[in-house]
């Protein structure tokens, strides 16, 4: 078919994937004594003819995992919170569960990809930066196409594959978007002043205990006011706005790498009380602390 021909050009890797033939793996992997934050669920190339097809990404559990899914032949659909697209050959659709969105087959249609179903919380931080900086729909280069290919072979045909070589894969394939979407180059991180960067070092060492604005200013040797345009401009966050994010990731780690119940947690972190650390950790990540524990813990396999 010219139309897959023209969609596998310069892939060497994506022609043996077609050469594989259709084909889904579901990985039931053990559990790992130590986490790893990138690991596939499952994997597959397949076809959609004439058939029904839809999935809803608020009707799949509420567990968080993500699809990477490429389209080779035909053409599928999805609505992503309203907004439609159109899936055609040379596209890879992005997407990150739950959410509210449905991707389907139109009636009469005929789809042919290939995808992946991954989850662990590296995997799930980089696509939501990657749907953030591009949607949930991109194209990319035939060599990131490849790369992305390459991972699902290895989950596909990899018999008795170990949790570090699935983990490998995932990460393979996430690092493949990345490039994809954010290219090579990175951006220059503009030097903080001197002054500025004593109150950042002095927030990451201290931050179980009160960080007033006057006190991180007297630290930069300024104003208050000078202070806080300055740090601002520096950070691209108000200095009691960078001190609760900073607190709020030290929260994220504490409860995913211990067992600390969430009343040390807020004393470790600089909170008055659990209730208070509670109602601000809701507000800012959309969950209560132990739901993100169990969910996190779910997603990683732990």
């Amino acid at each position: 078919m010219l139309e897959k021909a023209c969609a596998i050009a310069g892939n060497f890797v994506l022609s043996h994937l077609l050469e594989h033939g259709h084909d889904v793996r579901v990985l039931n992997l053990a559990k790992s004594v130590v986490p790893l934050h990138a690991m596939p669920i499952s994997a597959g190339y397949e076809q959609r003819r004439n058939e029904v097809y839809s999935w809803d990404g608020l009707q799949r559990g509420t567990a968080p995992f993500l699809v990477i899914q490429h389209t080779l032949v035909g053409e599928g659909r999805l609505d992503f919170a309203g907004v439609q697209h159109r899936l055609v050959p040379g596209q890879t659709m992005v997407l990150s569960m739950p959410h509210a969105h449905r991707y389907w087959l139109e009636r009469g249609g005929h789809w042919e990809y290939f995808w992946m179903v991954l989850n662990g919380r590296e995997a799930l931080r980089l696509v939501r930066e990657i749907i953030d900086a591009a949607g949930p729909v991109v194209s990319l280069s035939a060599g990131v196409v490849d790369r992305l290919a390459a991972a699902c072979l290895t989950l596909i045909e990899r018999e008795q594959i170990t949790p570090g070589e699935a983990s490998a894969s995932a990460y393979a394939a996430i690092a493949a978007l990345y490039d994809g979407v954010f290219g090579t180059s990175v951006a220059p991180t503009p030097e903080m002043p001197p002054a500025l960067s004593r109150v950042a070092a002095h927030v990451e060492n201290n931050l179980a205990q009160p960080l007033q604005v006057e006190r991180l200013a007297a630290i930069a040797e300024m104003s208050r006011a000078h202070f806080v345009r300055q740090f601002t401009a520096a950070t691209g966050r108000a200095p009691s706005e960078y001190v609760l994010e900073r607190r709020l990731e030290r929260i994220e780690r504490l409860l995913l790498a211990t067992d600390m119940s969430v009343v040390a947690i807020a004393a470790a972190t600089g909170f008055a009380d659990a209730n208070y650390l509670s109602k601000a950790f809701r507000r800012r990540r959309g969950m209560a602390p132990l739901e993100y524990r169990s969910a996190q813990r779910l997603a990683s396999g732990t």
